[in-house]
């Protein structure tokens, strides 16, 4: 008998014999089933048996309907197609808007910033598996569970206890933040405090950090036994103390950041390359939350130096906003070098928007939020600040309150900052009243910052 030698059949042949076999073979002829063990190896393709029978029969059978025909090449096209994990998706053309990399509808656009920095550090425990939440798009919803505390709080400061100061209505305190397609949790006093046992937290910043310092700790000494609870102070900075959970909550102030000196002549000098003067007090923190933008953008009236100074070099004139992103690029180098990711988690929220258009009184007698912004203008410093952080190595959460703020020109203290009796002397010295147009009424729009500040954590 003659030999042949060939090489065995490949799995794609085999198929290709079975495609033929089914496109010209009745249906109850073609499957036959599998042989009971022990049996003699044939070729398969799931599971259907490519046998000289089958093929056989292929001769004397009637083709199927033409419709079962392009029904099987579609199927196959599909069966045949490369199934590589990169662009398994594309291959299959699912178009369902969802990300299968990061869970995130591409339709709900997050943060860019944000986006960047927990999928590349994966900031959050849960960022790998839960979908992301733009608290930047949303709108403000009337809540009457709302405030979580009252003006009585012991760790308010007058200039924010509007209520106390005579402000005639409420409303301001009951609006919440509800973003598109989200939620914002509702602040749990002891399960933030249960998530900071042993813990520290430090809000950095200026005075309206300040403010958020003093919702904060308003939010969570409510569930602390008298006794238990006090307020300490080191140079720049204060810290409320949870004795039972061995947390503290801290603010330091330190409003640009970078250094500001005393030189020759009394002179105000704003080093924009040093920073650890202040930066000593942030070492082996936690949390670290941080703002820096009021005082950069100060009209030269009420500017808080005289000159910049870089290195050796000093500057009479300079833009603000390079100044910014050269004051912001010093924190950020520092943030690199000196902190680490396993150890410390870092936050930089935006510039909280102030409403003193007009002489300072376009927050005056408001008494509800606008519905939306007739057009979203980005201010600068937010612009400056995102760049800074995407460059950073650093997982940098930048948390952007400054578009939902806007819509709050209610939530100042305007003329509430200070109190009847201080209003009733001014009155009789015949000086004028001001607005406060910068800060917030507590309880108030703050304590919506910090529900999202204690989600994030």
């Amino acid at each position: 008998m003659e030999r042949h030698n060939h090489k065995p059949p490949t799995q794609q042949t085999h198929f290709i014999k079975y495609l033929l076999l089914s496109l010209t073979t009745p249906h109850s002829k073609f499957i036959s089933p599998l042989p009971s063990p022990p049996y003699k190896l044939q070729p398969t393709i799931y599971g259907v048996q490519c046998t000289s029978k089958n093929m056989a029969a292929a001769e004397t059978s009637k083709p199927l309907p033409f419709f079962f025909t392009i029904l099987i090449i579609t199927s196959t096209t599909i069966l045949l197609s490369p199934l590589s994990g990169a662009n398994s998706s594309s291959e299959f053309g699912i178009e369902d808007g969802w990300s299968a990399s990061s869970g995130m509808n591409k339709n709900e656009e997050a943060d860019d910033v944000n986006i960047v920095q927990t999928s590349r550090h994966g900031f959050f425990s849960s960022a790998s598996t839960k979908r992301a939440c733009d608290f930047t798009s949303g709108r403000w919803v009337y809540d009457q569970s709302y405030p979580l505390y009252d003006s009585n709080c012991p760790y308010l400061t007058t200039a924010v206890t509007c209520q106390k100061n005579g402000r005639p209505d409420s409303d301001y305190q009951k609006w919440r933040w509800k973003p598109h397609g989200c939620s914002v949790p509702r602040f749990d006093a002891l399960k933030f405090l249960g998530k900071m046992r042993r813990k520290r937290v430090m809000l950095v910043g200026d005075s309206i950090m300040r403010n958020q310092w003093e919702s904060l700790v308003c939010l969570v000494q409510g569930v602390i036994p008298t006794g238990r609870k006090l307020v300490s102070y080191d140079g720049p900075s204060m810290a409320f103390h949870a004795m039972d959970y061995d947390a503290t909550i801290e603010f330091s102030w330190a409003p640009l950041l970078v250094e500001l000196k005393k030189g020759s002549g009394n002179k105000r000098i704003l080093h924009l390359d040093m920073i650890e003067e202040n930066a000593r007090y942030w070492r082996n923190v936690d949390f670290l939350v941080f703002d820096s933008a009021h005082w950069w953008t100060h009209s030269e009236a009420w500017s808080s130096w005289d000159y910049y100074m870089v290195g050796k070099t000093m500057y009479q004139k300079m833009n603000p906003m390079v100044a910014y992103q050269k004051g912001l690029t010093t924190w950020a180098k520092w943030i690199d070098l000196n902190l680490d990711p396993s150890k410390t988690k870092v936050v930089f929220r935006t510039m909280s928007p102030r409403h003193n258009r007009e002489n300072g009184w376009k927050c005056y007698n408001q008494k509800k939020p606008l519905p939306y912004m007739s057009h979203r203008h980005v201010p600068e410093p937010v612009v400056v600040v995102k760049e800074v952080v995407k460059k950073m190595r650093f997982p940098v959460y930048l948390q952007d309150i400054t578009s939902m703020s806007a819509l709050r020109r209610d939530g100042h203290p305007s003329v509430y900052r200070t109190t009847q009796e201080e209003k009733n002397k001014k009155k009789r010295l015949q000086k004028e009243l001001s607005s406060d147009c910068s800060h917030w009424c507590l309880p108030g729009v703050p304590d919506i910052w910090n529900e999202m500040l204690a989600s994030l954590m």
